[in-house]
């Protein structure tokens, strides 16, 4: 499971001209899965996201998580996450899981992030051509991949 954190001052989705979300400081949170993404896979991203210090203290340093925020989230399913561009320039998305089985991921990963956060979490809506719009502050914006714990 591989997720883009963007830290934002504001962001939202619109999906057929329709904003689904809109959140103002926090997190916008790409996410990308695989077929063999597990319950581990989920816990450990949306605790690791939940903690990461990339919120400015009293002093402006980054040692505030968003859970000391008290921020909001978005979370948006992008299977593009996993593209493959080793050969040639058309990226491959072979790696990426399939509905059937991205899709509970992709819930189980949002209900994860909401019980670490203790409060809702906005989302995109899987599948759909969205417009994502954001404000990055900072620019901040970290990848982190549940096979690869660095």
């Amino acid at each position: 499971m591989k997720a883009v954190i963007q830290r934002v001052s504001k962001a939202s989705v619109t999906i057929n001209e329709e904003k689904v979300a809109n959140i103002q400081k926090g997190l916008l949170i790409l996410v990308g899965i695989v077929e063999n993404d597990t319950k581990e896979d989920i816990e450990w991203l949306s605790k690791k996201i939940a903690n990461l210090r990339i919120f400015n203290d009293e002093n402006e340093v980054m040692n505030k998580s968003l859970i000391n925020i008290a921020g909001e989230a978005i979370v948006v399913s992008q299977f593009t996450l996993q593209a493959s561009t080793k050969k040639g320039n058309r990226p491959s998305y072979i790696k990426a899981a399939k509905p059937d089985i991205a899709i509970p991921i992709y819930e189980q990963f949002i209900q994860q992030i909401e019980n670490d956060l203790n409060k809702k979490v906005q989302t995109g809506q899987f599948g759909a051509d969205m417009k994502v719009e954001l404000l990055n502050d900072g620019p901040v914006t970290i990848i982190i991949d549940s096979k690869n714990k660095e």
